[in-house]
């Protein structure tokens, strides 16, 4: 029973303060479009002109095709690729601050300061909401819709699941390493370079080809382009080794950000 509850406890807290997370997830999204000269329109902006840098690169400059994708597709499977990219980097790079940020949070008794990673990881939802509707109108238009699409929001829900671990790892880390946010920089581009966001698992060199399964953004990224581009299942075992990942960081992280929260106070 002991270990249930163990594994439960972070859902239950979740799920308790699900109006509160929804209520400071809006007012964080309101504050971010009021500050901003472009306002709702950056939702949209920012992940097509990264998707122009990379649709460049590696259609014009590289000379990179697929047979079974015309040009305008394979720019579609980039953006497959780029939005959960953006989300996850998003949510590291102000996440790791949430603790830091909020020093008047931590002794406020009535406000659980382990929801500040989680609201983070919720605002960077909206970029990727919208990324993902663009790509279903886009996978509708190349006529690539397929019954497959019903695998996106599972691999959506255990992104969000294994993100918010993670950010719950790093930003009560910060708290006493003030050098990681430096670190978590260097991190996001490395994945940017390495994640296969303009290429597909069949491209890499069949023996580096199990490396890939060490970045955990392989498993979204190739499961949001299996389902919406592709139109294949990925593999079960990925998805199982993928769904063991995300809930074990989630767990993990959960119990250690509440460990180390009672010590918050005296290194802030």
């Amino acid at each position: 029973m002991a270990i249930i509850r163990f594994f439960l406890e972070p859902f239950e807290q979740i799920f308790t303060h699900r109006r509160l997370l929804v209520n400071i997830s809006y007012n964080e999204i309101r504050g971010r479009v009021a500050g901003s000269a472009l306002g709702l329109a950056w939702l949209i902006l920012y992940p097509l002109l990264l998707l122009s840098a990379y649709a460049f690169v590696y259609i014009y400059v590289f000379s990179i095709r697929f047979p079974i994708f015309t040009t305008n597709e394979y720019v579609a499977l980039i953006f497959c690729g780029l939005i959960p990219f953006i989300s996850f980097a998003d949510s590291l790079g102000n996440g790791i601050g949430a603790v830091t940020g909020n020093v008047n949070l931590i002794k406020n008794v009535i406000f659980p300061i382990e929801l500040v990673p989680v609201k983070v990881v919720f605002v960077s939802q909206i970029t990727q909401t919208v990324g993902i509707i663009l790509l279903i109108i886009a996978s509708a238009f190349f006529k690539r819709i397929s019954f497959f699409l019903l695998m996106l929001p599972v691999i959506w829900i255990l992104q969000i699941i294994f993100t918010i671990g993670v950010v719950w790892i790093i930003s009560s880390l910060n708290v006493f390493l003030r050098d990681l946010q430096q670190v978590i920089n260097v991190i996001i581009l490395f994945l940017m370079l390495v994640s296969p966001i303009a290429y597909t698992p069949e491209m890499v060199p069949e023996g580096m080809r199990p490396l890939l399964k060490i970045n955990p953004l392989f498993y979204i990224i190739t499961g949001i382009q299996d389902s919406v581009m592709v139109g294949r299942l990925t593999e079960p075992y990925l998805l199982l080794l993928f769904f063991i990942i995300s809930v074990s960081f989630f767990v993990f992280g959960y119990h250690f950000f509440i460990r180390l929260k009672r010590v918050f106070a005296d290194n802030v």
